[in-house]
């Protein structure tokens, strides 16, 4: 599902470097799973977290019965959604038929000027709904949880792949407290997690082991460009890993 700061783009860079060292029957677990477009390319035990409830009964949806998403949805029907009591469609439709796939962002459009226009509602509802069922079928067998990271219970020795709101993203910096999650994330480590985590960047005990320089922000159309970084915790970092970048 379309969801603002997906890493969809950098998945096919980072994956190999996370799945490196990975066993039969481990656990891949995000706390932070978003439009689920990272989990949703990755095979095996998996588990993914969040704590928008709209957004995990929305991601629900589309695991089990993409079918119920309407095949059109409108300005109309957008601007209602805050109000259903159907939970896992008003995720979808706040979520997913949004702007860049932000929260309530107002409703997606291609070209400026088509406000009102029957057309692009069709258009926007046809790859919103085509889109989930081609993601149903990547997600088949994820556990979905409605959760904060500090309170999700994770299998032994998994792979965490943390997607945290960025520290210097100044809209979102203070959803969470950063220290705490970097004391969290050092904390799995040391019990036999492996832990990784998309950032800009990390304090010092944390190495980065992956980046690229892509675009930023929400208009395709733009030049201002990001430094996407992977980091990981100094005590389970391998020479061999730098060398896959």
């Amino acid at each position: 599902m379309k969801y603002m700061g997906s890493k969809a783009r950098i998945a096919k860079h980072i994956l190999p470097i996370m799945l490196k060292n990975r066993v039969d029957g481990q656990w891949w677990v995000e706390p932070f799973v978003g439009g689920a477009n990272m989990i949703d390319k990755v095979e095996g035990n998996r588990l993914g977290a969040d704590v928008n409830y709209f957004l995990i009964e929305a991601l629900k949806m589309i695991r089990d019965c993409p079918q119920r998403i309407p095949d059109l949805i409108t300005e109309e029907m957008y601007s209602a959604a805050k109000h259903y009591t159907d939970a896992a469609l008003k995720g979808f439709i706040c979520i997913a038929m949004s702007f860049g796939g932000k929260v309530n962002g107002g409703y997606r459009r291609d070209v400026k000027g088509t406000k009102g226009c029957i057309e692009n509602m069709k258009t926007q509802s046809r790859r919103s709904k085509e889109s989930a069922i081609k993601q149903s079928k990547n997600i088949q067998g994820v556990y979905l949880e409605c959760a904060g990271y500090l309170n999700l219970t994770i299998p032994k020795q998994s792979i965490i792949y943390c997607d945290p709101p960025y520290q210097e993203a100044t809209k979102y910096n203070n959803l969470i407290d950063h220290d705490r999650f970097w004391d969290w994330c050092r904390a799995k480590a040391k019990a036999g997690h492996q832990v990784f985590v998309s950032e800009y960047n990390a304090p010092k005990d944390f190495v980065c082991v992956w980046q690229k320089e892509i675009q930023s922000g929400l208009n395709t159309n733009s030049t201002k460009k990001g430094v996407e970084k992977l980091f990981a915790h100094k005590s389970q970092v391998e020479s061999d890993y730098e060398s896959l970048y």
